[in-house]
């Protein structure tokens, strides 16, 4: 204990000495391999530590909550890259639609985005579980900060939003499903963070 301790102290002391000397620090870093301060004459290197996530570790009451618990994992690992690219081509999107002069050529653009992502991600919908299909819903809610229906409606129109709510109620799911990481996501979220920080 009193080794890690001396350890934390230790690292402290040079982020804080870092802290202090980073309007000295030298930006071309000529020489070095790593990103460097020199403070009062001493060179100190300078490393960005990613943040690590501690939590609580978690009890199963039985077998069933364990394999259910690796699942998600899977699952997550599965839909996560996929729900980021969705967010970017809609970024990507309505960045473009912005600069088009007028509706019809907006109209002539999102048709052409709707070909070529059912193109793209058809086959790798279908290699999807109904689980991960759900999850995707609220994972695109999380990266992009709208639900599926909110996108769908805003480049397509209420009326093929409602379409495709309907044809996902057929399924026991639902658009509209949003995201909530302090109630019913709570351990998807975990698992999330602890996946995007390569822990899990």
């Amino acid at each position: 204990m009193k080794r890690w301790l001396n350890i934390l102290i230790f690292f402290s002391v040079i982020l804080l000495r870092c802290s202090l000397c980073s309007a000295q620090e030298d930006k071309k870093n000529i020489g070095y391999l790593v990103p460097v301060c020199v403070y009062e004459g001493d060179t100190i290197p300078w490393i960005q530590l990613p943040q690590v996530y501690i939590f609580k570790p978690l009890k199963f009451k039985n077998d069933r909550e364990r394999k259910d618990y690796y699942r998600l994992v899977y699952n997550v690992k599965k839909t996560l890259p996929i729900s980021r690219e969705i967010n970017r081509a809609i970024i990507e999107t309505y960045e473009f639609i912005e600069t088009l002069p007028n509706e019809k050529a907006k109209q002539k653009h999102i048709k052409r985005v709707e070909k070529g992502l059912k193109d793209q991600y058809t086959a790798r919908m279908k290699k999807l579980s109904f689980t991960q299909g759900k999850l995707l819903i609220k994972l695109i809610d999380r990266q992009s900060n709208q639900t599926s229906y909110e996108i769908v409606k805003a480049f397509m129109g209420p009326f093929k939003a409602g379409l495709y709510q309907a044809f996902a109620g057929l399924f026991g799911t639902s658009l509209k499903k949003q995201y909530d990481p302090q109630g019913e996501d709570q351990l998807t979220e975990r698992v999330i963070l602890q996946v995007e920080n390569g822990q899990l």
